[in-house]
């Protein structure tokens, strides 16, 4: 035994011996007893508290950067009372575990109103289980994946999420294949041959050949399937944005910021221009009766499709505001909800139906009628891909084509570096599911260099995390749509906005343009830029806001 301890005891005092001339090299190799000299002799003035804090702040910077020590995943109700993931960071600081920040990222699902009980049952089903599995990878797995990285690094960060989510996609296919091998295997029932089909009728007298097919509409496409979302995905969108955030945090900046010093090397503020103002007056105004959907919108009934924007016309005049100079608009025309697929028709109001070619007409004459219309979101379903071509040809030069719901995700528009499906300005990006930073930096940098817009949009369930603005601002968005001016989670971020605005006029570093250039459009941009390189962009800020003023 007493061999034994003094063996012990000599490896422990070899140790130490090694800890001091290693902390004896390390004093020489940065010559930390000159500076410490220097130091103390700036501030034999001071109280020796000064001096201790002094001491402090030096040393400060001579310690190990924080780094990742744990991350939580907790479940949260969103503005609807609906659960969603909220994902907490803790670093290690100058050896002490320390709480930094947290965030919530919204849900994929969409929120249809009048859902039959059994479909609401069904989803409320997925998006439990949706939650549960980003808490369970998180608190089990991702914590480990990211421990001793240290927050800057958003590359490897978003790296090691991909990998671990690369393979849980892998093992969930490998599930679904097991489970279908141990299926018992049913035997089909021997072919049926069909009778032969009876013969075309007789032509009758005086018809012309080929009058009923031109009479027959081509039939409607059915709508493509939803892309699959794997249960957990989105703990992977979650962390990167939190760890994004607690970078900023520690660097005491702004989140923007740090956002869009990740996508350029170097901020490049433009020189600050004079906003024009208005003080119109304000007028009292007749009430308007209707109700306020789940999206903050207020809802009314109307016999006209023109009668909305009338409203919204007469609205501006009573608050002294011009329409196309003060205010814009964008319709969010939803069109994959307009259509009516047992009559092949988009139903535009109750009773009104047109035809895919008819909408064409109806959107070219509103925007005729009505040019401070600068922008039409989802004006078609994805499907009808000539119309969307039409319309492109007519408007290109006077609004924004948008694609929302017709658009594919970040994750596929990445996977097939293909953005340009159909003819449109722009995509609304929204931050869900496994979608990184380092993914929002990527496709905003595909979309500049194809000269599309990028708009950065809201989820139908969100919480009252703000950092949506954030992401917008900071990867130079053109546009970001948060919808009607209500509730807390949406007006959370449309104050989020305004005090982005306040700090960057304070800065210098505002940028305003009122006008809306849409001959920068006029040419095909995706046949002329797609082997371009991406050049540095006039100016990243400001994001503006597009509020969805009506359903077509």
């Amino acid at each position: 035994m007493g061999d034994e301890g003094g063996s012990r005891r000599g490896g422990i005092t070899r140790d130490l011996q090694k800890l001091k001339q290693q902390a004896m090299a390390y004093y020489q190799e940065n010559d930390v007893p000159r500076k410490l000299e220097e130091l103390l002799n700036s501030t034999f003035y001071l109280q020796p508290a000064d001096v201790y804090g002094h001491l402090a702040n030096y040393f400060s910077k001579l310690a190990k950067p924080p780094s990742i020590c744990k991350i939580v995943g907790k479940p949260i109700l969103d503005g609807l009372g609906l659960p969603t993931l909220q994902v907490e960071i803790s670093c290690i600081i100058q050896n002490f575990p320390k709480y930094i920040c947290s965030v919530a990222i919204p849900t994929h699902f969409e929120i249809v109103e009048n859902a039959l009980p059994e479909v609401l049952d069904a989803e409320e089903a997925e998006r439990d289980q949706a939650v549960n599995t980003a808490v369970q990878w998180i608190n089990l797995s991702i914590t480990e994946e990211l421990w001793g990285l240290v927050p800057s690094n958003q590359a490897e960060v978003d790296h090691r999420l991909r990998i671990f989510f690369e393979h849980k996609v892998q093992e969930d296919k490998e599930r679904k294949e097991l489970e279908r091998s141990q299926e018992e295997p049913v035997l089909a029932p021997p072919p049926v041959i069909p009778p032969p089909p009876p013969p075309p009728p007789s032509k009758k007298k005086g018809q012309k050949a080929g009058r009923r097919d031109t009479l027959l509409e081509k039939p409607v496409l059915p709508p493509e399937p939803p892309e699959p979302v794997l249960h957990g995905s989105m703990a992977i969108g979650a962390v990167s944005l939190a760890v994004a955030k607690a970078s900023a945090t520690l660097a005491s900046t702004p989140l923007y910021l740090t956002l869009a010093l990740l996508k350029h090397d170097q901020l490049q503020p433009p020189k600050p221009e004079t906003k024009k103002g208005h003080n119109g007056g304000k007028r009292a105004q007749p009430p308007i009766t209707g109700k306020v959907s789940h999206l903050g919108c207020l809802t009314i009934n109307y016999d006209t499709v023109e009668q909305p924007l009338l409203l919204i016309q007469g609205i501006c005049s009573n608050l002294g505001l011009e329409l196309g100079v003060n205010v814009h608009l964008a319709i969010n025309c939803a069109g994959h909800e307009l259509m009516d697929y047992s009559k092949g028709k988009y139903e535009v109001m109750v009773g009104t139906q047109k035809s895919a070619a008819e909408m064409v007409e109806l959107y070219v004459d509103l925007i005729n009628k009505y040019p401070f219309i600068i922008a039409l979101i989802d004006p078609f379903r994805k499907e009808d891909s000539e119309q969307w071509d039409s319309l492109y040809a007519a408007l290109a030069s006077r609004c924004y084509i948008i694609a929302g719901a017709a658009s594919r995700s970040v994750s596929k528009l990445l996977e097939y570096r293909n953005i340009s499906t159909l003819k449109f300005h722009g995509l609304i990006i929204k931050h869900t599911n496994q979608t990184t930073m380092s993914d929002l930096v990527e496709i905003t940098h595909l979309l500049n260099g194809k000269k599309h817009l990028a708009v950065f949009g809201s989820t139908d369930s969100e919480s009252s995390d703000d950092s949506l603005v954030d992401l917008a601002v900071g990867l130079g968005a053109r546009f970001i749509k948060l919808g009607g001016l209500s509730r807390g989670e949406r007006m959370t971020k449309y104050n989020r906005l305004l005090a982005i605005e306040e700090e960057l006029v304070q800065s210098g570093a505002w940028g305003f343009s009122e006008e809306h250039n849409f001959s920068f459009f006029q040419e095909d941009a995706t046949a002329t830029m797609a082997e371009e390189t991406l050049g540095p962009l006039d100016s990243i800020f400001p994001t503006e806001v597009v509020e969805e003023s009506a359903k077509a």
